[in-house]
C-alpha cells in the first residue's frame, strides 16, 4: 500500500497532484512535470530580479562611465546594487565590492592579485575540496613553479582550521578556502584563519559562492581580505559576480582596459546583470531575516529521512557536519549516479552527480574521494539542492520519483 503523502491537499507541481506524479513514476514517464533540485548549479532568476533588470535594457541603457543623463542613471543603478550587496555581505562600505563576470573571474582575480604583489611569495595553501575555479588556476600556476599545499578533510567533509593554519608560513602569498562546499553543503570552520594568515603576511581569500544568500555573512568580522560571489546562485542572473576587497588592499587587476570599478576591473559593467544581482541580494537578506532557512532545512531533512527509510543502505554524506539548509548529497549503493540522474530527468526531476562544471567529465567527485570514498561509492552518489521556493509538494513528488527510480535501477542491476 502506498504511504500517505503529507503535501497539503490540492497542492500541485506544474498542474499535477503529488498522487498523480506518484502514479506516473510507477508506470512511466510523466508529462510536463519539472521539479528542479539542482540549485547549487544555478537558480531560477526571481520574478522581482527580472522586473528590476528590464528597464536597464529598455530605458536606462546608458554606459555608467558616460557623463550624460543616461550614463548618470546607469551609474546610480550600479551604486544602489553595490550598496544592496554590501548590506547582504556585511562588507562595510559599498566601495569594497568589485563587480565581475562571475565567481570564476573573482577567484582568478584573487589568485592573480595575491601572487602579483610579492614575487618572493610563491606558496598558496588551499584544500582538496575546493571548486575547480580555484583548483585549476592553482594547478596551472603550480606547473610554473608555484608551491600549492592542499589540506584534506575528514570523512564528513570537515576541514580542521588548525591544520590549515599550521601550513601557513612567511613564504605563503595566499590561503584560499571555500566557506560552504558546493557538493555536500558542509560549512567550513574558518576560525582563526584570517588572524594566522595576517600574522605571516599572507592574504586570506574565501570562495563564498555557496554561502551567499544561504547563511548570514559578516565579512568584516570574518577578517578575510578577498571573497568571491556569483549572482546566479541566489536567484540572480548568470554572467555577473563580485569580489569583496578588504579596505586598504591594493588589488592588481586581472582585466585591464579602463577605469571601471575604481580601476580594479576594466571593461564596461554589465548594468542589467548587476542591478539584478542587487535585487537578488535584497531578497536573500529578507529571506534570511525570516524563518526561510529553518523551513528549507525541514524540507531537506524530510527528503533525507524518507529516502533513508524507504531505500535501505542510503547514506547522507556530511550528515555529521554543519551544513547549509538546502543541500543533500546521498549515496545509493548498487546503482550508477549518472544513470539515476538521467532516469530521474526522464521522470521530470532534475538532480546532479556533483558540481555542474565537472559533472560532464564522467569522473568521480573529487570532493567525495577526498572524504575517503572509493570510485564506486562516489559514482553511486547524487546531489539534491533545493531552492528557497521549494514546496512540500515538490519534495513529496521527488521522493516518489527517486524511490521508484532507484528501485528500478537496483532491479536491473540484479537481473544482470
Amino acid at each position: 500500500m502506498r504511504r500517505r503523502l503529507t503535501a497539503p491537499d490540492g497542492e500541485t507541481v506544474n498542474g499535477f497532484t503529488v498522487s498523480e506524479i506518484a502514479r506516473r513514476a510507477d508506470r512511466g514517464r510523466p508529462q510536463a512535470v519539472t521539479i528542479y533540485f539542482d540549485n547549487n548549479a544555478t537558480t531560477a532568476p526571481a520574478p522581482e530580479v527580472l522586473a528590476a533588470m528590464w528597464p536597464c535594457f529598455a530605458e536606462h541603457f546608458g554606459n555608467p562611465s558616460s557623463l550624460h543623463s543616461q550614463g548618470e542613471a546607469a551609474a546610480k543603478a550600479l551604486a544602489a546594487a553595490r550598496a544592496a550587496l554590501a548590506r547582504l555581505l556585511g562588507a562595510g562600505s559599498p566601495g569594497r565590492i568589485v563587480f565581475t563576470s562571475g565567481a570564476t573571474e573573482s577567484n582568478n582575480t584573487a589568485i592573480h592579485a595575491a601572487l602579483a604583489r610579492d614575487p618572493a611569495r610563491r606558496r598558496v595553501v588551499t584544500t582538496t575540496v575546493e571548486h575547480p575555479a580555484v583548483l585549476e588556476p592553482l594547478a596551472a600556476a603550480e606547473r610554473s613553479g608555484l608551491e600549492v599545499v592542499r589540506i584534506g578533510v575528514d570523512g564528513e567533509g570537515r576541514l580542521d582550521p588548525r591544520e590549515l593554519c599550521a601550513a601557513l608560513d612567511e613564504r605563503t602569498a595566499l590561503v584560499s578556502v571555500m566557506a560552504v562546499n558546493n557538493e555536500t553543503g558542509v560549512i567550513h570552520d574558518l576560525t582563526g584563519v584570517a588572524a594566522r594568515a595576517h600574522e605571516v603576511g599572507a592574504w586570506f581569500h574565501v570562495d563564498a559562492v555557496q554561502a551567499c544568500g544561504k547563511l548570514p555573512l559578516d565579512l568584516e568580522a570574518l577578517g578575510c581580505d578577498l571573497a568571491s560571489f556569483s549572482a546566479h546562485k541566489l536567484h540572480g542572473p548568470k554572467g555577473v559576480g563580485a569580489l569583496y576587497v578588504r579596505r586598504g588592499l591594493e588589488l592588481e587587476p586581472l582585466l585591464r582596459g579602463g577605469p571601471q570599478e575604481a580601476e580594479r576591473r576594466g571593461g564596461t559593467e554589465n548594468v542589467p546583470g548587476i542591478v539584478g544581482f542587487g535585487r537578488a541580494a535584497t531578497l536573500a537578506r529578507d529571506w534570511l531575516a525570516g524563518d526561510g532557512p529553518q523551513r528549507l532545512a525541514a524540507l531537506r531533512d524530510r527528503l533525507e529521512g524518507e529516502l533513508c527509510r524507504r531505500l535501505p543502505g542510503t547514506l547522507v554524506h556530511g550528515a555529521g557536519a554543519r551544513r547549509v539548509a538546502n543541500t543533500s548529497n546521498l549515496r545509493f549503493p548498487g546503482i550508477s549516479g549518472e544513470a539515476l540522474v538521467g532516469l530521474a530527468s526522464d521522470e521530470g526531476l532534475c538532480v546532479s552527480t556533483g558540481a555542474a562544471c565537472s559533472s560532464s567529465r564522467h569522473r568521480p567527485s573529487h570532493v567525495l574521494v577526498a572524504m575517503g570514498l572509493d570510485s564506486a561509492q562516489a559514482s553511486s552518489s547524487v546531489r539534491l539542492s533545493l531552492a528557497r521556493t521549494t514546496t512540500v509538494a515538490e519534495v513529496e513528488a521527488a521522493l516518489e520519483i527517486l524511490v521508484a527510480t532507484v528501485q528500478r535501477l537496483r532491479a536491473l542491476a540484479g537481473a544482470c
